[in-house]
Formats: structure tokens, sequence, C-alpha cells
């Protein structure tokens, strides 16, 4: 790197989901002009770039990754000259924006499968992923959907079947298709026309499946009431070797717009993941926190293994939560999440923040009425409504994100749990959040300094960073009881705000989920 790191290197990404950040209208559903009016929050708060799920043109039966039209904005969200403003308002600010770009499928309503449905001779025909039944009427193969069941659906009119790697209305699109690819790639000049600094490329790893079908092999760790889609190991319709040749021609594309970041939705194994790096993915999400046992032994091994895997050059991100996954409050408890707000922002790496763990908001039950995710409608142990409810703005009614009927029910504490609440409390959750991103910011240490574990001590994870000769330590309690380890230096910052400026001249003892920065003097 030559000393030189890129914005996206030393800033903090915060994800927005659309539909649940800000609504300006009164339909119960976020907008951009909701999005543009809490701008001078994400500055306050201190993020360098907003990621927008998407906002294209679509049926919505998933919410917006079932597109119908990629260079336009659904009018539930706005228009193309809100989004214009949007991108103006945040550079203004010196906020970067981010687009979800949505390449491994569209909508069954998109203008391209309408064609390419109509008949076998279509020109659009080969644009999508086509194939014969077997002898018997059934699938081509045994491949599955993310959303349960065959990711195959039999078109009765041309007495064939199309791919779908999630619901039936997402037909997947054909990458080995050169007219596809420089379609698709036309999309991402449209919207770097509009000041677009970067996208995070959606289900990437499906983007190009094995050319000759080939049956999935069975998956010998799978039990019953699992996932039904992890019944088989996706080696033939996933993360194919060909895809990186088409992350490529994506890179070579942002690579005409000057510094552009390329983010990959990348759930694989994470020496499957840092392959990504190589065909021009600058960061290749590292998910594997999500999944991580809460232990400080379990956060040591994987901080571990993930930094010793990355290739020379590559630069590391870190991702607690997002829109499909439950919230990070809810997997490790509001005791511990001051904790994972240090741990993800005092790592080594790009942070990736999800719009309301600032604030400690946690997965709020759905009643079956009122469900809206299509994967949980079919599987409601694992929908993902829960972690999409409306942000909490304040104590006003439904938690000042909509002047209307919210599109999901509101948490019952936002009374107690909102931004206008913590903004004031200098103890709470969202001003930890905002202290530790002012110190990253301001500290060369933790933004792009080095790493180094120290390994553990109980429950207890400590290492340090370092930049030009300034060196913090950072020690965090993952358990619950009283520890205590050797340590010198003065604590900069803590999860509370009783020990900053503490001088630690020999024992440094932490109570249970809490945490402290110190600068090192030994």
């Amino acid at each position: 790197m030559n000393g030189r790191h890129c914005w996206w290197e030393r800033g903090i990404i915060y994800q927005v989901y659309p539909r649940s950040f800000a609504d300006s209208d009164g339909d119960g559903v976020g907008d951009l002009a909701g999005v543009i009016g809490k701008l001078d929050y994400l500055a306050w708060l201190g993020v360098d770039a907003v990621w927008l799920s998407p906002i294209y043109p679509s049926p919505m039966a998933d919410f917006g990754y079932d597109i119908s039209c990629y260079t336009d904005v659904d009018p539930l969200f706005g228009t193309l000259e809100d989004f214009d403003r949007l991108v103006e308002e945040a550079h203004r600010r010196g906020i970067r924006v981010i687009l979800d770009y949505v390449p491994n499928h569209t909508s069954d309503l998109h203008p391209w499968f309408v064609e390419s449905r109509s008949s076998r001779e279509n020109p659009k025909r080969d644009w999508y992923i086509w194939a014969d039944p077997k002898p018997d009427g059934s699938p081509p193969n045994n491949w599955l959907s993310s959303f349960g069941g065959s990711a195959w659906e039999f078109d009765g009119k041309t007495g064939q079947y199309y791919h779908h790697a999630y619901l039936k209305e997402q037909p997947d699109l054909n990458w080995r298709n050169p007219e596809v690819r420089e379609a698709m790639l036309g999309v991402l000049r449209f919207w770097l026309e509009r000041g677009v600094d970067g996208f995070r490329v959606d289900a990437l790893r499906r983007l190009v499946k094995d050319e000759r079908l080939r049956d999935d092999p069975p998956n010998p760790d799978y039990r019953e009431g699992q996932n039904p889609y992890d019944a088989l190991i996706p080696l033939y319709s996933s993360d194919r070797p060909e895809t990186h040749e088409m992350v490529r021609m994506m890179r070579e594309v942002l690579d005409g717009y000057g510094e552009r970041l390329l983010i990959g939705e990348l759930y694989l194994p994470i020496e499957s993941l840092i392959a990504y790096y190589g065909s021009g993915v600058d960061l290749p999400f590292n998910f594997h926190l999500i999944f991580t046992p809460w232990r400080a032994d379990a956060v040591y091994s994987l901080v571990k293994e993930y930094e010793a895997a990355l290739p020379p050059g590559a630069w590391p991100n870190w991702v607690l939560g997002n829109h499909d996954r439950p919230r990070v409050a809810s997997r490790v408890g509001e005791g511990q999440a001051r904790l994972a707000a240090m741990l993800l922002l005092t790592l080594r790496g790009t942070p990736t923040l999800y719009y309301g763990d600032e604030i400690g908001m946690h997965d709020v039950p759905i009643p079956p009425g009122r469900i809206q995710d299509p994967f949980g409608k079919s599987f409601p142990q694992l929908g993902r409504d829960p972690a999409r409810t409306p942000m909490q703005w304040d104590d006003s009614e439904n938690a000042g994100f909509t002047a209307g009927e919210p599109w999901l029910p509101l948490a019952e504490d936002y009374e107690e749990v909102n931004v206008a609440r913590q903004r004031k409390d200098p103890r709470s959750l969202l001003n930890l959040y905002r202290r530790l991103i002012a110190l990253r910011r301001s500290e060369g240490a933790l933004s792009t300094g080095d790493y180094s574990s120290l390994g553990i001590d109980g429950d207890l994870l400590y290492y340090a960073r370092e930049h030009e000769g300034r060196r913090l330590l950072v020690v965090l309690n993952l358990g619950s009881d009283v520890q205590s380890t050797p340590a010198r230096g003065r604590i900069v910052l803590s999860t509370g705000l009783d020990r900053e400026g503490e001088e630690v001249s020999g024992r440094l003892t932490l109570a249970g989920g809490e945490g402290v920065i110190l600068r090192s003097s030994g």
C-alpha cells in the first residue's frame, strides 16, 4: 500500500435497510427522503459511508432483491432525483454512498425474463438458465433453493425448467452469456455515472453455475431441524472458479471511475473467502464473527486464523450484523453488546455497522399475521423480519419512524431504547459507539495500524494495535465474572465512563462484559 490507505480502509460503513430506516411520507415504509433527513445523524455518529439495501423497482417478492429494472428507483422509495439528491447531500457531509448490486438474479417480471420465457427461440432465452426435465419429468438436478425446495421451476408453456437460487420469482441470470455480462456491467456504469462510490455485490458466490449441471453432493454433517438448504454441499451450484473472471470484469469497470469500492457478499469458509481478493473484491465480507461462539477462545482463534490467511496487501473487514441475521444484542445479550462494539471498532480492518445496532436494538418477535419475509413464511424459526424492524428514533408514536402504520411491528422497548434518549446520555451505547468511532478516526493505531494478538486469559481477550510508535492495548472480558490480567498504561476509553484516564500500573481488573483501551506503557 506504500503507506497510503484507501478511504474504505480508513473508514466505517453503515448499512441502511431503506424500508426500515426513516419514512418521510407516512406510508409506513422508509424511503430515500427519509435517509436524506437522517444524514446529519450519520455525520454526527462519524461513519464514512452508507450502504443502501436495494432501492430499485421491484414487485417486492423478496423486498427489493427481485429487481424488475436496474436503472431506476422504486416509487416506494422515491425517484432518481431523490437518489441524486441523496448522493449530493451525503457527499457534502463527507459520507460516501454504496449501492446493493444484485447480479445473480432478476424478478420474474423483469422484461428480460418475460422475453426469455416467451419461447425457446426468443433471443433472450439464453439470458437465464433453462434445462430440460429428466425423462421422468423431474428437475434437471438436485440443486436446492435457499428459500426451500428445489431450485428449479417448471414452465409449462415451453416445457423446460428455469433455475432460481432463491424464490421462483427470482430467476437466475446466465452470466456465461456475454450479452448478459455486458448488460449487467452497464448497470454498474449507470450508477457510477451518478456518483456512487461503490457496490456491495449480492449473492456473489452464486453468480456462475456448473455448466454440466452436476448434482450437489449430500452434506454428511446435516442434521434434522437445520436449514433444509444445508442438506447438500453446494459444490456445483455455488462458488465456481469462473466467478472470479466475472469479478475481474466488474473490477475493470470500477477502476475506470477512480477509487471505487467493491464488496462481495460471500458466506464462505475463510480459505474460499480470501480467494476473492485476488480477482478484485476489495472487501470479501467476513461474516464469521456472526457465527462464532461468543467466547474469548473462539473469537481469538477466528481472528488468528483470518489474519494468517489474508494474502499480502489484502485489507481485512469485520461484520457483526446485517439484514439477514439475528441482531448482535440478541445473540450476545445486552450486557455484552457494549463489548461487541469495542471489538468491532478496534480489530484491524474495515467495520460495517448495521442500522440500530448502535443503540442496542434487538430482534423483535413478529406475530404470524405480520410476517413479511417470504423465507420466514416458510420457516418461521429462520425468518429475517425480527432483525429488520423500524429504526427507533425517539419515544413518540411509532418511534419517530413514520406517521403511518409501520410495515413491521416496533420493539416494545422503543420508548427507552431510541436515538434521542441515548444521545442525551453520555453513558449510552450510542455514545460509546460515537466515542469509539472518534478514537478510531484520531488514532492511526486503530484505523490502519498493525495488529498483534496477545492471546487469551480465561474470559479475557487482548490484543495490541500499533502505528508509528504509538501502541494501544485492547482488553475485553467476554465472560460474566470479574477477571484480571497484568497490564500497564493509561485507559483512554472504556465501555463505561468511570475509568477513562485511569493509570494501570501492574494489574488490570475488569468486570464481566467490560472492555478497555489502554495507551500501553509496557
